[in-house]
């Protein structure tokens, strides 16, 4: 089912690989970017990862999700569609006794829509290119996320700030525009 692996980059699973399922249009975040946000992160947070929680609404391969619970995220909430790739993260999982992480199987928007004040320190998003899901989701993310909340967003070209949000970060890697964005402070109370 793996074609190919990646390795997380730090933290307690530091060196695991991590199979890569053979899905259509899965883009695992490469080490390179991983490590970048992760330093970001650490920056923001002050290298304090036990009190954070992190949505990853498109888990696919769980390299963004197991980067954080590697580094000690107190819950990881991942959610994945494809069946397929949801069995991969579940066996990762619970090879490394990941307590910290919870899998769903379905729909990100409607996991996101059913999400009842949930707070999220952190939302992963690396939704599949050119299907415009960032559009749809940011006008749910507030939902989540507490004053101070971060976005991170994978995608096909650069993105600007939405309403309600900061650019914090951005860079490219090959085809990959990632960013890092915060609740703006003028939503914060």
């Amino acid at each position: 089912m793996a074609a190919s692996t990646l390795r997380i980059v730090a933290g307690q699973y530091r060196r695991t690989p991590i199979p890569v399922p053979d899905v259509p249009g899965l883009r695992p975040t490469p080490d390179r970017v991983r490590e970048t946000l992760f330093n970001w992160l650490a920056h923001l947070w002050d290298n304090e990862f036990a009190d954070k929680r992190v949505l990853d609404l498109f888990a696919g391969s769980g390299a963004l999700g197991f980067e954080a619970a590697s580094r000690g995220a107190a819950q990881v909430q991942m959610v994945e569609r494809d069946k397929a790739a949801a069995a991969a993260l579940r066996a990762l999982r619970d090879k490394l006794h990941a307590d910290a992480v919870r899998i769903h199987v379905g729909d990100a928007l409607d996991a996101l829509e059913r999400m009842d004040a949930s707070r999220f320190d952190l939302v992963l998003l690396d939704p599949p290119f050119n299907q415009d899901w960032l559009s749809r989701l940011w006008p749910l993310l507030p939902g989540v996320l507490p004053p101070s909340g971060l976005v991170y967003v994978e995608a096909e070209s650069a993105c600007p700030a939405p309403d309600g949000f900061e650019l914090l970060r951005k860079s490219k890697a090959g085809a990959v525009h990632y960013h890092l964005f915060q609740v703006a402070a003028a939503q914060q109370p």
